[in-house]
């Protein structure tokens, strides 16, 4: 037999006892890509319609904080802090130096383990009256919901001795830089509305741009388009858990209806549910997209995790506190007598709005069938050209599918690119592209880890505070209003 012949006898031989596996690996891509080209459709519908709603409403405009009647009396600063020591005194000497003229008491919730953030606390508290550390008799971590209770109920210990009421309770974290108007827009509008929300906007740097910086990107988009929607139609308005005001009495609802305290101690979050609760009860809720006078936008600006691990981690407590646990915690809305004849449609409406924020887990499963799906795509063309294996034909159905998907995925982007660069540059936006890939991936870290984090939450019936470490930073420069190019 010549080589040539030989070859060739080789070839077919390899091509015969791989012909298995490129059956294997083109079915089951063909199938992956299938599913999540049906799930990326319903999503990426889902996404359309909230943008028409969102072109529909009109523009949310950024107005100046003026022209309204203020609360008046003290406000408080609700500050849980567990182990942090590092970020905390910079954040306290700042909301002191920012709120100079207002009339606020900072409520730091410590625990008594946490010897380290105790003693970088206790100089602030010695010389500023305005400062009041709470420690709890039960160690730590417990919950920021448990945090959050024992500050409130400190609160009351300290209106009942002297003689006063508060006008109001401002969530922040221990690493947040607040804007000097924030107290003022909260007096501002907490006379017509029982929460107010702020823009969040996370603060990244350099060596933050991938990670750090799709917290970005998603918050620009959440905080510019998802909530300023919601409260445009006056719908159902999760808090953020910073950044947030609500008034004295929406929280004493809260307490009565929970029997003496305003925040579930067995949720991961609690911030997000008090949002939701407060629309059953009938009260309003707004989210401000404001400016002070100078043009500077009032936002609440905090550093995020910058490795993948950490953001995945702090991601999967929302997951599991919004998307999971939240089933148990939230039920689904329903019409209010008070809404009349629109009320079965703003339900509806509130249901649809529920269900875009617990379709987390969902969506981690079709990003992740689609990225398997990709890349067994690729082994088969790879297949295809070394060792012959008989290429599948997809179908139109799929072809058709992909072609409308890629379209819908462009418009994502655009979306994507639109919000970022709005609140961050055009640099920013352009960079947040890619970094949509970035987001998948934690995504899908996230919902692993949420699953598994659920199961074990159902098993032990314990939750813990599953903190996010944050390392200090520096205030940055306020954005002011002409720099926003889209604006």
């Amino acid at each position: 037999m010549t080589p040539r012949r030989q070859r060739q006898g080789q070839s077919r031989r390899v091509e015969g006892s791989t012909a298995w596996l490129g059956w294997l690996v083109q079915s089951a891509g063909h199938e992956l890509m299938l599913f999540a080209s049906v799930g990326i459709l319903l999503f990426g519908l889902d996404d359309l319609l909230f943008d028409a709603l969102w072109f529909g409403a009109g523009r949310t405009r950024r107005d100046a904080v003026r022209g309204r009647d203020p609360v008046s009396g003290t406000v408080a600063v609700f500050v849980p802090a567990w182990r942090e020591a590092a970020v905390l005194p910079a954040t306290l000497t700042h909301m002191l130096r920012s709120w100079a003229g207002e009339d606020v008491r900072l409520y730091v919730g410590c625990y008594p383990n946490d010897a380290a953030t105790l003693m970088a606390v206790a100089p602030l508290v010695a010389r500023d009256r305005r400062v009041r550390l709470v420690i709890g008799a039960a160690a730590g971590p417990t919950t920021k919901g448990d945090n959050l209770n024992r500050m409130w109920r400190a609160l009351g210990e300290d209106e009942r001795a002297e003689g006063r009421r508060f006008a109001a309770v401002v969530l922040h974290d221990a690493e947040d830089r607040v804007h000097p108007a924030e107290i003022a827009l909260y007096r501002a509008h907490l006379a017509q509305d029982a929460m107010v929300q702020i823009p969040v906007v996370p603060h990244y740097g350099p060596g933050q741009r991938w990670v750090g910086g799709h917290y970005a990107d998603e918050f620009a988009e959440a905080h510019g388009k998802e909530l300023a929607l919601r409260s445009r139609l006056r719908l159902p308005l999760p808090s953020a858990g910073v950044g947030t005001a609500l008034t004295r009495n929406a929280l004493s609802l809260l307490a009565i209806e929970r029997g003496g305290d305003p925040f579930r101690a067995d949720s991961l979050a609690e911030d997000y549910e008090v949002g939701m609760l407060l629309d059953a009860f009938g009260l309003s809720a707004r989210f401000v997209d404001a400016v002070d006078d100078d043009g500077t936008r009032i936002v609440s600006r905090g550093e995020f995790p910058a490795r993948v691990e950490v953001a995945a981690r702090q991601k999967a407590r929302w997951v599991v506190g919004i998307a999971l646990a939240g089933w148990d915690h939230v039920a689904w809305p329903a019409a209010r007598p008070d809404d009349g004849p629109r009320g079965a449609s703003r339900a509806w409406a509130a249901r649809w709005m529920l269900w875009r924020d617990r379709r987390a887990p969902l969506a981690a499963i079709v990003i992740l069938a689609a990225y398997i799906g990709m890349i067994l795509a690729g082994l088969a063309m790879a297949g295809e050209a070394l060792f012959g294996w008989s290429a599948i034909d997809i179908g139109d159905t799929l072809r058709w599918l992909l072609a409308f998907n890629a379209v819908l995925l462009l418009w994502r982007l655009s979306m994507r690119f639109l919000f970022t660069a709005r609140c961050y540059g055009l640099r920013a936006g352009f960079a947040a592209v890619p970094r949509a890939f970035v987001a998948n991936l934690i995504a899908v870290l996230a919902a692993r880890r949420a699953i598994a984090c659920y199961w074990t939450m159902e098993r032990s019936g314990r939750v813990v505070w599953d903190k996010t470490d944050h390392p200090a930073v520096e205030a940055p420069r306020p954005l002011l209003l002409s720099e926003a190019w889209l604006r």
